[in-house]
Order: structure tokens, then C-alpha cells, then sequence
């Protein structure tokens, strides 16, 4: 929700002395899409297949009361079964159009992920250890024993693929956790033929298999399980296809800020302070346009000194991060009508970036002895 912060100034006018003040509205537009320092992995799309929790081939099975939290398909196959006890909480589809299409959709995300060209290569057992956001590969199988650690870095949209030529197998009562940001909706296992995750386990991420994947008893997933050739076969487990939870869009300002005094018929000038926009929105484009509005200048009693009167010059950046393009709007004279700050372009994931904006008021030579007070209203979309 956006909210308007202005607080006026006082002081004590003197004789030919104008005071000028100014009070700083700050209006944060926040904006949501489907997010650091480097430059970001894209997420694998699913397509239709994202709303499955469960996708087979040939069979899906339970035993024991499993619960899935939204779709489950099978195609070609036609045989659902273990559900009751088991329960979906979306529809199951079996052998039907949207069934299949998933299945298409699933391969062209399988192929997507295998398709990466892997930053760094594992082998064997990756518990134990902690992997930054990117693309990891394994020409051979992967296992998990104890826990496995996959760090965010403060990225709400860092992605991890993870890719493997042959097996993935989780022990029993093992982990895949979650730190700093990292979600599982990001998280995506490219496995080349079957995955077997262990009795007890905690797992997150969506598990594309070439063929079947087996889930033990009493695993619990944060994510998905799809299968392209073979079969899924459940086990008292809990699987939550989950959606990525948005990041943000957001810009801060100094809340006041006095542009000193001046005699009439001068010219005033000083810093406003630095202006920052961060945006933690995802691993997508990441373009934003910030822009800054004026108020014309009130003291009680007297006329307006008019928001035309104020020049804003945004000047070159105090810090940045992120890949893309950061370009200054043209300095030039403010209104109530919004005009371009600065502007992000071509970038993708997460970034940030903060200017401190040169301000000069021309003061008519008309404008008596006093203090005044306008807002200046900064956004970003």
C-alpha cells in the first residue's frame, strides 16, 4: 500500500532573508512479478505442468494417506490408484488433454535443464555441503546423505539446476535446506533416469525425471515430482507444488531535508539526499522507471513559489548492483506531473541502485521573508 510521509519545517523569518525549507513525501510503488549482485539463472519454465504436484507416465501409486496439494496427471497411462486414502487437492487428470499436455510441457522443461551448460560440476554425495545459486552437473548419478544446503544469497528469485546423468537418491531422513532467500519453486533436478527419495526425508524442489520416481515413506516435498517415461509411486508423503512467493519493487528517500535560506530574486542549491531503489522482484527482466514530482512551495500568508522553480539534476550514481543499464533522467525543471529519475534497462534479476539528486530553487524576487514547504514525491514502476 503506498503511504505519503511529509513533515513540515519551522523557522523564524528575518528581513530580506527568504528561509526555504522543504518537507520530502516519500510514495513506495511496489510492483510483483512471477531476484543480486550477479547476473541470474533463469527459472526452467514448466508450462502447464507446474500446476501438478504429481506427474507419471505409466502408473501413479499410493499407499497410506497421502496428501498432494494441488493437480495430479498421468498420460498415457490410465491407472490412479491409493487416492482415497490418499487425497489431491486439485483434480486428478488420467490419460486426458491436460494430462498430456503436461507431459509436453514437461519435456521441453526437462530438455531445458539438461540443456544448460553446468557453472560447476559434482559428484557422488553432495550432503554435507552448501551450493550458491546456478547451474551444477554431474555426468553419472548424485546422492544426498545428512543435508544438503542451497543459499539464496538474499535473492528471493535465485535459481539452482542441478543436473544429472543418471540416479538421484536421497537417504533416509535427509535434507535439502533452504537458506537466505533461496525457494523451492527455484529449485530444479534434471535427473536422467529414476529418482528414489528416502524414508523420512525432507526434500524441496521439482524433480524432472526421465523416467520413474519412487518417494518413500513419510517424505515430505516442497515442490514437484514429474515423471516423463515411467512411474511415481507414493508413500504416505506430502507433496506441496508450491509457487514462488514475489519479491519486491521499492524506493526510499530521505524523509525531510532543508535547502538552507536565500535572499530573494537568488538561487538555492543543495543536495537532497540519496534516493534508492532496490528491486528484488526475480530472476526475469528487471526494468523500472523511478520518477520524481514536486509541489509548488507554500509559506501561510504568502503566494506560491511555484514546483517550476525547482531544477532537478539526478547525477551520476552513488553505488549500484546487478547487471543492465542505469541512465539519469535529463536534469530539468519539476511539476506535479511526474518526470523520469533515473531508469533500468536490460537487466535481469536482482538489482539496486541508489543517487543523491542535486536540487536548485530560482526564488522570484517577488517572494517575501519566510518559510516554505513543498513535497517532492519520488516512485518507481
Amino acid at each position: 500500500m503506498a503511504a505519503d510521509i511529509v513533515r513540515a519545517f519551522r523557522g523564524r523569518a528575518r528581513a530580506s532573508v527568504l528561509a526555504m525549507g522543504m518537507a520530502m513525501a516519500l510514495l513506495p510503488v511496489f510492483s510483483i512479478t512471477p531476484s543480486s549482485a550477479h547476473a541470474a539463472t533463469a527459472p526452467v519454465d514448466l508450462g502447464t505442468a507446474a500446476a501438478f504436484s504429481v506427474l507419471g507416465a505409466s502408473t501413479v501409486t499410493s499407499t497410506g494417506p497421502t496428501v498432494i496439494s494441488t493437480d495430479l496427471g498421468l498420460s498415457p497411462g490410465t491407472a490412479v490408484t491409493g487416492f482415497p486414502p490418499g487425497t489431491v487437492g486439485g483434480t486428478i487428470h488420467a490419460a486426458d488433454a491436460a494430462a498430456a499436455q503436461a507431459q509436453t510441457d514437461m519435456a521441453a522443461a526437462y530438455n531445458d535443464a539438461a540443456g544448460r551448460s553446468p557453472a560447476t560440476t559434482l559428484a557422488g554425495d553432495i550432503g554435507g555441503t552448501t551450493l550458491a545459486p546456478g547451474v551444477y552437473g554431474s555426468t553419472s548419478s548424485l546422492g544426498i546423505t545428512g543435508t544438503l544446503t542451497l543459499d539464496g544469497q538474499g535473492d528471493p528469485g535465485a535459481v539452482f539446476i542441478i543436473q544429472m546423468g543418471s540416479t538421484l537418491t536421497t537417504g533416509s531422513n535427509s535434507t535439502v535446506n533452504l537458506i537466505n532467500g533461496a525457494q523451492a519453486c527455484n529449485v530444479f533436478w534434471q535427473v536422467g533416469s529414476s529418482a528414489t527419495l528416502g524414508t523420512g526425508s525432507t526434500f524441496n524442489g521439482t524433480v524432472l525425471a526421465l523416467t520413474s520416481i519412487t518417494v518413500t515413506t513419510g517424505v515430505n516435498i516442497a515442490g514437484r515430482v514429474l515423471a516423463h517415461n515411467g512411474a511415481v509411486t507414493l508413500d504416505t508423503n506430502a507433496v506441496n507444488g508450491t509457487a514462488c512467493e514475489p519479491g519486491s519493487l521499492s524506493i526510499s528517500v530521505p524523509e525531510a531535508r532543508s535547502l538552507g535560506s536565500g535572499s530573494a530574486d537568488t538561487t538555492i542549491t543543495n543536495d537532497l539526499g540519496v534516493v534508492t531503489v532496490d528491486d528484488q522482484r526475480g530472476a526475469g527482466p528487471s526494468d523500472w522507471v523511478a520518477t520524481v514530482a514536486a509541489t509548488d512551495f507554500t509559506e501561510p500568508g504568502a503566494p506560491h513559489i511555484p514546483a517550476a522553480a525547482m531544477t532537478y539534476t539526478p547525477g551520476a550514481p552513488v553505488s549500484g548492483t546487478g547487471d543492465g543499464v542505469f541512465t539519469p533522467g535529463t536534469a530539468g525543471s519539476l511539476s506535479p506531473t511526474p518526470r523520469t529519475a533515473y531508469s533500468h534497462t536490460d537487466g535481469t534479476g536482482s538489482n539496486r541502485l541508489s543517487w543523491n539528486p542535486l536540487l536548485s530553487i530560482a526564488v522570484p524576487f517577488t517572494a517575501p521573508a519566510g518559510t516554505y514547504t513543498g513535497v517532492l514525491t519520488h516512485s518507481v514502476a
